[in-house]
């Protein structure tokens, strides 16, 4: 602006150019000024000469003193009658040599990359944590271990056990790799870093299931979020007890709890469906029929809809971890696979116990996506019966819990 000032004053005038510039004259003019250098800071007749700086130097970095701090040193000549300076200043003459610094080898921490991580259907990528839940006594806890799938939602895997343990971790996701028919680089499986989490069996057993690992970056809760959501939802519901009674009080309301998040929760971030609906390959038929729903609805009382025909809300086509702000990025998990095939059949039951440890609680059985289409076509060839509807579904999807 200074220059654009100088090239319109030629015509104008100055005052005018900065009037119609807004830049200060002052300013304009100061810049015309040429800088002088610096004026050299005077030396204080109170300061030491060059040579008692030396001789300090000297006698801080001697044998005698040089594993000694300048306080140290300072205290120890001082016993011995000898003045040579003020500790303060025995600081800033090894400042000046550049020797304040640590001189012990100091941790250096590693540097975290951000997880990126990308579902576009499900069972590609996986979250999986684990959460305390109070016992009778404040010195007794459970743990609850909970997969979950990012795309739907759904709890693909869980078991309540009495300890953190890489190997009971191990069993759950062999066990749900199972149950699910994870094939080989179809799945990314993300978790925090904890002790089971990073833990060489269950390292060794992604490595052997050709499973994709990803972890959140240390003191990062928002980097595994979906797990968080999750537990959250778990601890505020209303029947949440204050302490379980036993083991299998908390298993039994688990079991319980993760019904009802499978097969009743209408999940906001699933368009208002259940993640049963969505994991099971529903969703589509289910908005289907609730679009039907509404246009009935529309034509019935069109002077009730302002905006015009009402749609239901959409399933969501991508669901990330960290989603990048712009740019290509290269994903950590597999490749992307396509959605199952309508006329495949679905994952059949695996229910592990492992002796004097915990029990697997997985479910009993999935029934097979064909059968669950069929059902919703059924319901559709009624539209007006909405209430049928929704029955069937919930009765059809209990049988997986």
């Amino acid at each position: 602006m200074i220059a654009a000032a100088e090239e319109l004053g030629e015509s104008v005038g100055v005052s005018k150019a900065c009037r119609v510039l807004t830049v200060p004259r002052s300013r304009l003019y100061r810049e015309r000024r040429p800088k002088r250098p610096p004026a050299p800071r005077p030396t204080s007749k109170r300061a030491l000469s060059q040579e008692e700086k030396a001789g300090v130097h000297q006698m801080l970095n001697s044998e005698r003193f040089q594993d000694s701090p300048p306080r140290e040193v300072y205290a120890t000549l001082l016993d011995e009658g000898i003045y040579l300076c003020d500790w303060r200043t025995m600081y800033r003459i090894l400042g000046e040599y550049g020797e304040v610094q640590e001189r012990r080898n100091q941790l250096q921490h590693p540097v975290y990359s951000k997880p990126e991580l990308l579902a576009t259907a499900p069972n590609q990528v996986w979250s999986w944590d684990i959460t305390k839940l109070r016992g009778p006594f404040p010195w007794i806890c459970y743990y609850l271990y909970v997969i979950l799938d990012i795309f739907s939602r759904y709890v693909v895997g869980w078991m309540i056990a009495e300890c953190e343990s890489g190997d009971l971790a191990k069993e759950l996701i062999m066990a749900t790799c199972a149950k699910e028919e994870i094939s080989a680089d179809q799945l990314a499986l993300h978790a925090d870093r904890g002790s089971p989490m990073i833990s060489k069996s269950v390292g060794q057993l992604l490595t052997d299931l050709e499973v994709a690992k990803s972890f959140s970056r240390p003191h990062t809760p928002d980097d595994n979020p979906y797990s968080e959501a999750q537990f959250k939802t778990m601890k505020y519901r209303p029947d949440y007890p204050d302490r379980f009674k036993s083991q299998d009080h908390a298993r039994g309301w688990a079991r319980d709890f993760i019904h009802w998040y499978n097969h009743e929760h209408y999940h906001n971030g699933l368009a208002l469906m259940t993640p049963a609906m969505v994991h099971h390959g529903l969703a589509e038929a289910v908005y289907t029929h609730r679009q039907r729903v509404l246009q009935a609805a529309y034509e019935a009382h069109p002077e009730r809809f302002v905006r015009g025909m009402p749609t239901p809300p959409a399933l969501p086509k991508e669901v990330w971890i960290n989603q990048p702000q712009s740019g290509t990025v290269e994903l950590h998990n597999p490749a992307a696979v396509p959605a199952s095939d309508p006329t495949q059949s679905g994952a059949q039951a695996v229910s592990r116990v492992a002796e004097g440890q915990a029990d697997v609680v997985l479910h009993a059985r999935s029934l097979d996506t064909g059968e669950h289409l069929a059902t919703v076509g059924k319901a559709l060839e009624q539209p007006n019966r909405t209430e049928s509807f929704d029955t069937n579904i919930s009765l059809e999807l209990s049988q997986n819990a």
